[in-house]
């Protein structure tokens, strides 16, 4: 028994569509690391300048 064609683009569209999901949610999910480092490094260095300066006044 052979499928209608149009099957066959439903199938291949639902397959692609997972790959774009999979791919977009690994992309934001490495932009959000990236975003969660720079502000862990800025944190840092706050503490860091912090620190000096009570060190200084003390």
């Amino acid at each position: 028994m052979s499928l209608p064609i149009w099957i066959y683009f439903v199938i291949a569209g639902i397959v692609i569509s997972a790959f774009m999901a999979v791919k977009t949610a690994k992309e934001d999910r490495d932009q959000e690391m990236e975003w969660i480092e720079k502000e862990g490094e800025e944190y840092i260095e706050r503490m860091k300048e912090e620190k000096e300066r009570r060190k200084q006044l003390g």
